[in-house]
């Protein structure tokens, strides 16, 4: 993995020193607009007045405006990147391609699977190498720490939703990474194969490899769709806990009722993030693979 984000940081340092600073700058008002939905809401049940309100709107919106243009320049700039770095991998196996072509039928199958696929797989990876994690986990510590600053019992209860999941991904993207690794070199094989000649002798081999690709895939989907179930599960539990919580805090006048709105809309902006940051996750541990399978080629 250090191999990785060195090559891409000496390939695209500057752009993502701009990216880097982007995404801090996003993270950070990610937890603005939940002090604006406890002052409005808990405002409504005091002697707030029209103009008061809609000074606070005001206030809500700028902040989701500013949000919303930084994320455009981010992620355009990301996208940017990556297509360059796309590029760049791209035009460097090409000029080697007297190596692959030198190996035979093999050599020319590989190269073309790597020129067409694993390229844009590695490259499109480096627009989000850094940025995304900077992205995410600074808005999870932004919104976690505003709900415990506020509230520090829903704070923890928070913190206590993540733990697990993050438990679940560690563990199950293992066996994931694994079936990559497989997939991508039967599809390396099968190329390779049809790429020969004499493609009729082949012709069980390439199909016997598109099967391997298949039951591949098919454990790949199995274990991606299991993390996402028992995510999915920890966060209605989670939504239920901060209603139960909550509540009870609110009947012994410890917390009102704008900290309880506050909180359920910091899961559900948690939430993102921490999607956000599993499949982050996951296409790193896919890329890394790929890269390794590069290097060696």
């Amino acid at each position: 993995m250090l191999e990785l984000y060195k090559r891409i940081w000496n390939a695209s340092g500057r752009s993502q020193i701009l990216l880097i600073i982007l995404s801090l700058a996003v993270a950070a008002l990610a937890a603005v607009p939940l002090q604006y939905q406890k002052d409005i809401i808990n405002g409504l049940g005091e002697a707030m007045n029209k103009q008061q309100l809609i000074t606070l709107c005001a206030g809500y919106l700028g902040i989701l405006l500013l949000n919303s243009c930084l994320k455009f320049v981010m992620n355009y700039r990301s996208s940017i990147l990556s297509e360059s770095v796309i590029r760049r991998i791209r035009k460097r196996i090409y000029n080697e391609r007297d190596v692959y072509i030198a190996s035979g039928a093999d050599g020319r199958g590989k190269l073309v699977t790597i020129i067409a696929a694993e390229a844009e797989d590695v490259g499109k990876f480096a627009g989000e190498a850094i940025s995304s994690p900077v992205l995410q986990l600074g808005t999870l510590v932004s919104v976690t720490s505003y709900i415990a600053w506020t509230q520090p019992f829903l704070g923890l209860f928070l913190l206590g939703v993540i733990f697990p999941q993050a438990v679940i991904v560690l563990t199950l993207q293992r066996f994931v990474n694994e079936r990559v690794r497989k997939r991508v070199k039967a599809l390396r094989h099968a190329t390779s194969e049809i790429t020969n000649k004499d493609i009729k002798q082949t012709q069980q081999i390439i199909l016997d490899d598109f099967d391997e690709i298949y039951e591949t895939r098919r454990g790949i989907y199995a274990f991606k769709f299991s993390m996402k179930f028992a995510l999915n599960v920890i966060n209605g539990l989670g939504t239920v806990g901060i209603l139960l919580l909550g509540g009870f805090l609110f009947m012994d006048g410890k917390t009102d009722i704008g900290s309880i709105v506050a909180s359920l809309s910091a899961l559900g902006r948690i939430n993102d993030p921490w999607h956000e940051l599993v499949a982050f996750y996951r296409q790193l541990s896919a890329v890394r693979v790929r890269f390794d399978l590069l290097l060696a080629k």
